[in-house]
């Protein structure tokens, strides 16, 4: 039979493992709750069921499509193969403009309508999101 050391070890070992696991679950399940998935116009267009939850929508900002109404923005984002019109209420980045890169983040309302919570643009003329280069098929 084993000794009281020996259990008292295996207990202790036991412990630390159920807190590790524990942890990792945890921190997994925050995670998740937290992420923001990305998509494109053409991506949105094949959908087949309209989720509830937040997500980001990427491309260029179509020209001559930015419309301000008081404290609300209207504008078209697109991958020059599908367009999405999004509305925010709110002041945009000083980098927001006409045929220029743009990140929406919010919620879609149909496939054609976007309402957007923030909105992100890029940070110089070179510069451009990945998701957005990788859906705009640029390299």
């Amino acid at each position: 039979m084993y000794g009281r050391k020996v259990k008292l070890r295996f207990l202790f070992i036991i412990i630390i493992l159920i807190t590790l696991i524990l942890t990792t679950f945890l921190i997994l399940k925050s995670l998740e709750e937290n992420v923001v998935y990305f998509q494109s116009p053409s991506e949105i267009k094949l959908l087949t069921e309209i989720d509830k939850s937040k997500i980001r929508v990427g491309g260029m900002v179509k020209k001559n499509s930015i419309s301000i109404n008081s404290n609300e923005v209207n504008f078209i984002i697109t991958d020059f193969k599908n367009e999405i019109n999004v509305t925010y209420s709110g002041a945009v980045p000083n980098l927001f403009a006409e045929e220029k890169g743009v990140v929406a983040e919010g919620f879609l309302k149909d496939r054609n309508f976007f309402s957007a919570t923030k909105i992100l643009a890029k940070h110089d003329e070179n510069y451009m999101p990945p998701e957005v280069k990788e859906a705009l098929g640029e390299k």
